[in-house]
């Protein structure tokens, strides 16, 4: 069983999110691989972003192709919020998928998706959930953040996160990294992915 996780982090975030979720897997016994999308930006507007060094940090991840997607069992994506929806970045890329559409390549694996804002209520849910529009066209059997993981309830600190994927705030200026109940949520996620991965395998 293998899980493969996608993402895009340009200050880092969402690395750190995708590697607890990477966590979380294989806890559930699974094979992983993180991969990062394909930068569309350049290295000086990246600079002026100020986000060399945390382009630097991830500098060893491999880049995803789209044939990377069907070679695994379950897929789990991690983008930040852009106005509400997925990162150019990741848009560019999952555009780049019509030919596993056409051959239906992952019609019944499992998909799921994680994001990152940079205020509480920046658009992390209809980012997530704009994504899950993707993955069902492509036929996948998504998979949110049960509240079996009770994490994501209360209000005794601010914390991203809700049932359709862990999430983090990650503040104006990047300054946030994700909180101890953050990444927990994107370990569980992670774990649930994986574990439904199994059970739809041995199918």
């Amino acid at each position: 069983m293998k899980i493969l996780l996608v993402y895009y982090s340009m200050y880092g975030h969402m690395y750190e999110m995708i590697k607890a979720a990477a966590e979380g897997a294989k806890s559930a016994g699974a094979e992983v691989e993180i991969k990062r999308v394909p930068e569309t930006l350049s290295e000086e507007v990246i600079g002026k972003m100020g986000a060399l060094e945390a382009q630097k940090a991830q500098a060893a991840v491999p880049v995803c192709s789209p044939d990377d997607l069907a070679k695994a069992d379950g897929i789990m994506f991690g983008t930040p919020t852009r106005f509400g929806n997925m990162c150019g970045q990741m848009r560019q890329f999952l555009d780049a998928t019509g030919g596993l559409w056409a051959s239906g390549a992952l019609v019944g694996k499992v998909g799921s998706v994680m994001s990152s804002s940079g205020t509480q209520h920046g658009g992390q849910e209809s980012t997530i959930l704009s994504f899950h529009i993707t993955l069902l066209h492509h036929g996948m059997v998504v998979a949110g953040l049960p509240y079996a993981f009770q994490g994501q309830m209360g209000v005794e600190e601010v914390k991203g996160s809700s049932p359709y994927g862990a999430s983090t705030i990650a503040g104006g200026q990047g300054e946030r990294m994700p909180s101890k109940v953050e990444l927990e949520a994107a370990r569980y996620q992670g774990k649930y992915v994986a574990e439904l991965a199994k059970k739809l395998s041995a199918k």
